[in-house]
Formats: C-alpha cells, sequence, structure tokens
C-alpha cells in the first residue's frame, strides 16, 4: 500500500477495480483545510480518462510493474505489433494502451509496462522526444510573422504537428511526444 505522498507520473494503481496509470497530478495544500491531490488516471484497459481527487495521507494500491524494452513494427487497424528488443517475442496492443499512437514510426523502440502479477502489458511509453520528417507543409507567407506564426505540417506517420513559417517539405522535426507539439528543426 502507498500513500499519496507516493503518487508520480507514470505510477499505476488500482482504483474502482482496474488499473489506472496516473498521468497528471497537483499536490494542493490550501491555506484553509488539509491537503489534497488532484489527479488525471487513464485507465490502461479501456483506455478512458478521468480525473480524480485524494484526501491527503489517503492509502492507494499501487500496481508492481516491468519494464521492458519492445521495438515498434507494424500496425494493423486498431492493433500494433511490438517485438521485444531482447529475446525477440512479438506482442500485440489496442491502440488505447498507447499514448500518441499517431507519433509511433515503425521501428522506434518504445517502454512497455508489464503488470508483475501476471505479465499483462499495461501501457506504452514513447520516447521523450521523436524525429520525423515533414512530407506536406503549405509554403509560409513572408512578411507573415509579426508574432510566433504557425501553420499545420503533416508528418510521416500522418499526424498533423504545428511548426513554424520556415519548415519545408523533407525537413526533420523533432516533436515533443507528451504534448504533441514541435520543438526543433533537426539538420542530418
Amino acid at each position: 500500500m502507498a500513500s499519496t505522498s507516493d503518487i508520480r507520473k507514470g505510477l499505476c494503481i488500482r482504483y474502482n477495480n482496474d488499473i489506472y496509470k496516473i498521468i497528471e497530478f497537483l499536490h494542493v495544500k490550501p491555506g484553509k483545510g488539509p491537503a489534497f491531490v488532484r489527479t488525471k488516471l487513464k485507465s490502461v484497459s479501456s483506455g478512458k480518462v478521468l480525473d480524480n481527487t485524494f484526501s491527503g495521507g489517503s492509502k492507494i494500491e499501487d500496481v508492481r510493474v516491468e519494464t521492458r524494452s519492445y521495438q515498434f513494427l507494424y500496425a494493423e487497424g486498431e492493433n500494433y505489433h511490438f517485438m521485444n528488443t531482447d529475446d525477440y517475442n512479438q506482442i500485440t496492443l489496442q491502440e488505447s494502451s498507447l499514448d500518441a499512437p499517431d507519433l509511433l514510426k515503425e521501428g522506434e523502440v518504445v517502454t512497455i509496462l508489464f503488470n508483475t502479477e501476471d505479465s499483462m502489458p499495461l501501457s506504452v511509453d514513447m520516447p521523450a522526444s521523436v524525429i520525423l520528417e515533414v512530407t506536406y507543409a503549405e509554403p509560409g507567407v513572408k512578411g507573415n510573422t509579426a508574432t510566433n506564426a504557425t501553420k499545420p505540417a503533416k508528418v510521416e506517420t500522418g499526424a498533423t504537428i504545428n511548426v513554424p513559417l520556415f519548415i519545408n517539405e523533407g525537413d526533420k522535426i523533432k516533436i515533443d511526444t507528451e504534448k504533441g507539439a514541435y520543438m526543433e528543426r533537426v539538420k542530418e
């Protein structure tokens, strides 16, 4: 058993007869009254996200997990196929267990969390950033840069990302997988 002081991003807990992964949390200590923790929980079985508030010091049941590196092979509809980089065993996961499936490129190495009790895969942790090639971008209009102007660009995985006006087709860009936002242009 853990308490609310052990809450951190990525922690898997058992709550309402399901296993949830904490994707956001905020410890709040108001001037009047007891402290509490606001959390955003994502169900690892259904992918549903819910907001919950735990009162300070309350007990939560954490789930022991182990992490393994897997390489993304290909997607087939809602199913995503991964291969263990150590023993080459393959597993198939549903799209709902991925945080950012539209940024996942074939050959990308990800970390998959497994429940140690029954060895069931819980969720997929993407790398902090990915480098993708821009396949389509409107040409930037010169002189249209009074403020931090952006335009939509399509990357090789099919995702659409807002990028600065100087990004063109064929450029490689670094994308923050957590926010799905442009970080920088990558030179070869």
